[in-house]
């Protein structure tokens, strides 16, 4: 049996879980309207161990929501993942954050699928993925406006998922167009992904992994406080 233990936390959702042989056996998350990552990720990691009542060495492997996302998530999940992989000598999986959205989204025959993260002003990462969720056009930082996915909603129905689609819904009104907003990545779509890169042994190599941003960070300036 394989026991992988999944991480992701690009969004707000810190959210762990393990999983074997591709199915999910243990959940833990939290999704409180900002970033609890750093107080909650590891009491998550040792309570799903604990739930399932393995150790940590029986662990085979330990997957990581690779992004795009929020730097700080990233950098806080991707330490975790690397960190147990080198003191367990465990392989580390990535998986797609946008991917993860998308298979949160039930697609009839030819419908696709925008997984939307938000980001800056009216920017969002996206994606998109055909209604067998393979994905079919890459990754992208983008402006949203009236014409964005034109394309693609003239030939049929569009999902825009994930915490981006707030941004779609106000300015792309098409009737093909659908939108839900209050999916985020977890940790449970990712079971039956790790399991077939698991499989296939796809892995990452440890000293040289880094979450895929998509953009460079820039950090904002504190605000001032007056009395």
């Amino acid at each position: 049996m394989g026991h992988i233990l999944n991480i992701e936390t690009a969004t707000k959702n810190c959210s762990v879980s393990i999983s074997r042989d591709g199915e999910l056996i243990a959940l833990k998350e939290l999704n409180e309207g900002k970033f609890s990552h750093a107080e909650k990720l590891h009491s998550f990691i040792l309570d799903t161990i604990n739930e399932v009542g393995i150790k940590m060495h029986d662990l085979h492997a330990i997957a990581i929501g690779k992004g795009p996302g929020s730097y700080t998530g990233l950098r806080i999940g991707v330490s975790a993942a690397k960190g147990l992989c080198y003191a367990l000598n465990k392989p580390l999986i990535s998986v797609p954050t946008l991917e993860i959205i998308a298979l949160q989204i039930p697609l009839e025959n030819n419908e696709i699928v925008v997984p939307l993260l938000d980001a800056r002003r009216m920017e969002v990462y996206s994606a998109i993925f055909d209604h067998n969720y393979r994905q079919i056009r890459q990754t992208e930082a983008e402006i949203i406006d009236k014409t964005s996915f034109k394309t693609f909603l003239d030939k049929g129905i569009v999902h825009f998922a994930g915490d981006g689609a707030e941004k779609c819904k106000v300015l792309i009104k098409h009737d093909n167009a659908r939108f839900v907003s209050d999916v985020f990545p977890s940790a449970r779509e990712m079971a039956a992904i790790a399991n077939g890169k698991f499989k296939a042994r796809d892995f990452e190599d440890l000293a040289y992994f880094e979450p895929f941003y998509l953009k460079d960070f820039v950090a904002g300036k504190p605000k001032k406080y007056f009395n």
